[in-house]
């Protein structure tokens, strides 16, 4: 590989969150594009949720960026072509035009050892796998726990269901975390008093309410973007003070949560 930027960023992410990790039965990582020509002194290393339109302009307009990190993968189902008239093609051949690559670590950072959900979890959790079960060290009631999660996150708002139980004065000391849509991982587990994600459908809220169990729903990527610049950053560098390296690490401006709350 004849770009040195790519294969230190290939190199020190699976020191970070190695591949093995992910959920390959759906999910797709790793390197989705390699530039044929890249950018030409580019030391810069972009840091998004997701790579929409936006994002990749921000790229292009920093002539330092020469590979982004995308978390979410921007090529996810079996293309047939790669065409400008679609908008999330157009985006990976603007990057390659460009000579940009990208690549994505998506379940291999939500599942290694200090990855997305440990951050969300916090201390105590230093195992690697999918979900995390938060065990709080003092029992706390639900609308407490709900306002730490906000300002954790620096939320403006922030969704719950509330269990009778819990609408009754009874505390929690079980949070069961799965970032971004955790429906799947979260509603077989039983011993937990909280569900804690960035999305969950009407009717599994419904499920987990009917069992007795509070909901708490960030949005999607609120529950995974600030582990970019609080967890992910600061590890990028340390894997760049390693290698003795002038590379630079940066976190996109323009990766913004879509949804907004009218109050």
């Amino acid at each position: 590989m004849a770009n040195p930027l790519l294969t230190f960023v290939l190199e020190a992410m699976n020191n970070i969150a190695p591949l093995s990790l992910a959920d390959n039965s759906w999910d797709n990582v790793g390197l989705l594009l390699e530039a044929p020509i890249p950018r030409e002194n580019a030391n810069g290393i972009l840091l998004t949720i997701d790579l929409t339109l936006d994002v990749v302009n921000e790229a292009i307009k920093n002539p330092n960026i020469g590979v982004i990190i995308s978390y979410h993968p921007p090529i996810f189902k079996s293309l047939k072509r790669l065409v400008l008239e679609n908008e999330k093609q157009k985006d990976v051949l603007l990057c390659a035009a460009k000579g940009i690559s990208i690549y994505s670590p998506h379940t291999s950072l939500d599942n290694c050892a200090d990855g997305v959900n440990n951050w969300l979890a916090q201390k105590g959790q230093e195992t690697a796998g999918t979900g995390r079960m938060a065990i709080l060290e003092t029992k706390t009631p639900f609308l407490e726990l709900t306002e730490k999660v906000k300002k954790f996150l620096n939320l403006d708002y922030i969704r719950y269901a509330i269990a009778k139980s819990h609408k009754n004065g009874e505390p929690v000391s079980k949070v069961a975390i799965c970032v971004g849509s955790g429906s799947s991982v979260l509603l077989p587990v039983k011993d937990a008093d909280v569900y804690l994600t960035g999305e969950m459908s009407h009717h599994d809220v419904l499920y987990a309410l009917s069992n007795n169990k509070s909901v708490i729903l960030c949005e999607h990527t609120n529950s995974e973007r600030g582990y970019l610049e609080h967890v992910l950053k600061p590890k990028l560098v340390n894997e760049i003070a390693k290698k003795s390296c002038n590379y630079e690490v940066y976190v996109s401006k323009e990766d913004v949560d879509p949804y907004h709350c009218l109050h």
